[in-house]
């Protein structure tokens, strides 16, 4: 019996494991060696046999050995490669039926390219699955490992779809917007657990309560009632002493002719009726030729208007409160509508002097006193309007700034807060652009500014429908605030637009 054992034929394993000239032999002359029936096989047998294995698979082929052995050829198609099982349908989006791009995935556990879902999210408006409708919570994640995944076992299609996102401004723009969604999603989270930062924002707020009701308190109570009087009482009714003081506020060249118009008694009335013959004659004899003109330019405005002029902005307030409140709002929104409707309706009170105070072209004039008065009063020349429409057109707020700068003697703070926040309108305005520019959007800027155009219309008729009927206290206090308080939120807008910039699509 043990010799009938020994005889038998090699497992298939050893047969495969045999030498080549064993393996030409007929199977039947294949047997183990008499000493192996008597002991049972060990590791080191098996490892032995491995060995020679390989080295026979090496030496010779195996496809001529698994014709010889069907139980090998049988063997190994029960063991299919893995790549062969993995297909495309089940690394493929479900919006696009294409391979996963930036696979996202929903809390739902469903899977879509990231730019698919950020096309549906825009246009639905839903934070909701596309194919089971069941609402996400939070802001959707890209599946980094399934990603990765897609990228090893699909390269070539990844890359190709890669590109063709990337060249298609609409992919683009729908995923900077989704993108913006999530930052202002995660920043609004983030904001509501910080409790110290918002009993800091409550603070401030309240502080700037307090400051503009000193500040309305301040202006409305000491500083500008000195001026009411010649600024709102006719001129026909002004006095000697409102006359002379008028008078001086011309400047210190007019001090040489207070004596003269003190000795004629010279009231309101009869201001009226002085004309250049008058001045040039005794008892006034204003014989200097700028001087007469000053004053009479001067006294031409009084006629005209009726009153004294506002020589600076506090004055200004006080004669054209709901006037001063628009024209300071509207120059912070919108400052080329602005400036174009003081040339259409304020053309010689508001427009010439600002028009030559941003964009000076007298240089022939000696630079007396007298004479800056009366640059104001003449038209600009064609060099003056040539500077002014390039500035209006490039840097509206710029203009603003040259204005307030020149006014930094007569009001020293409030002329570097305004210059403040028209270099920071300036840079928000450039980031505005910027990404028009960015985004492809420049096509639809003509349909921007009729919109604009649309709403500061329909938002200056409102102001003045509504004017009447607003408190005075009110007025003062939105006045105020857009004055000194609104450069500091325009800080906060600017360093938003510089330490988050718009993220890339891809």
């Amino acid at each position: 019996m043990a010799e009938i054992s020994c005889a038998a034929p090699l497992p298939l394993r050893t047969q495969v494991s045999a030498s080549p000239t064993a393996l030409s032999q007929p199977e039947s002359n294949v047997f183990l060696p008499p000493d192996t029936c008597q002991r049972p096989f060990v590791r080191q047998d098996f490892n032995m046999l491995d060995q020679m294995a390989w080295e026979l698979s090496d030496d010779c082929d195996l496809g001529a050995l698994t014709d010889n052995l069907p139980h090998l050829s049988e063997s190994s198609q029960l063991k299919p490669s893995t790549t062969d099982n993995i297909s495309e349908h089940e690394f493929s989006c479900h919006c696009c039926y294409d391979i996963l791009v930036n696979p996202t995935t929903l809390t739902c556990g469903h899977n879509f390219c990231r730019h698919c879902l950020a096309l549906w999210w825009e246009s639905s408006h839903k934070n909701e699955c596309p194919e089971c409708r069941e609402k996400w919570e939070g802001f959707p994640k890209i599946n980094i490992l399934l990603r990765d995944a897609t990228d090893k076992l699909f390269s070539g299609v990844i890359q190709r779809r890669r590109a063709e996102i990337q060249a298609d401004p609409k992919i683009s723009r729908s995923l900077l917007a989704f993108q913006r969604y999530g930052d202002n999603l995660g920043r609004a989270k983030t904001n509501q657990h910080k409790g110290a930062g918002f009993f800091f924002s409550g603070v401030l707020t309240a502080l700037t309560c307090v400051a503009v009701m000193v500040l309305v308190y301040h202006w409305s109570g000491g500083v500008v009632e000195q001026h009411d009087l010649l600024i709102s009482k006719p001129v026909s009714h002004w006095t000697l002493e409102e006359v002379v003081s008028w008078l001086e506020h011309l400047g210190p060249w007019a001090q040489l002719y207070r004596e003269s118009f003190q000795q004629e008694n010279v009231n309101g009335r009869l201001l009226l009726m002085l004309g250049d013959e008058e001045l040039l004659k005794p008892p006034y004899s204003i014989e200097n030729p700028a001087h007469r003109r000053a004053v009479l330019a001067e006294l031409d405005r009084v006629k005209a208007l009726g009153v004294k002029p506002p020589q600076n902005l506090w004055e200004y307030k006080a004669a054209n409160a709901g006037k001063s409140l628009f024209l300071l709002y509207a120059l912070k929104r919108s400052p080329r509508l602005t400036l174009f409707y003081l040339y259409l309706f304020d053309y010689s009170e508001t427009f010439l002097p600002f028009l030559h105070t941003c964009c000076p072209g007298i240089t022939h004039i000696d630079h007396s006193i007298e004479s800056s008065f009366l640059k104001t009063q003449l038209e600009p020349s064609w060099r003056q309007w040539v500077e002014f429409l390039v500035k209006y057109i490039a840097f509206p707020y710029q203009l603003i700034a040259e204005f307030a700068w020149d006014w930094l003697a007569v009001h020293y703070w409030t002329s570097r807060f305004v210059i403040v926040n028209a270099m920071l309108l300036s840079v928000l305005e450039g980031c505005a652009l910027w990404r028009l520019w960015t985004r492809a959007g420049i096509r639809t800027l003509p349909r921007k500014m009729w919109n604009h155009l649309w709403k500061m219309l329909s938002q200056g008729f409102a102001f003045a429908l509504l004017w009447p009927f607003v408190p005075q206290f009110v007025c003062n206090c939105l006045f105020y605030w857009a004055l000194y308080f609104s450069p500091i939120i325009n800080i906060d807008l600017v360093v938003q637009q510089l330490m988050h910039p718009e993220t890339q699509a891809l």
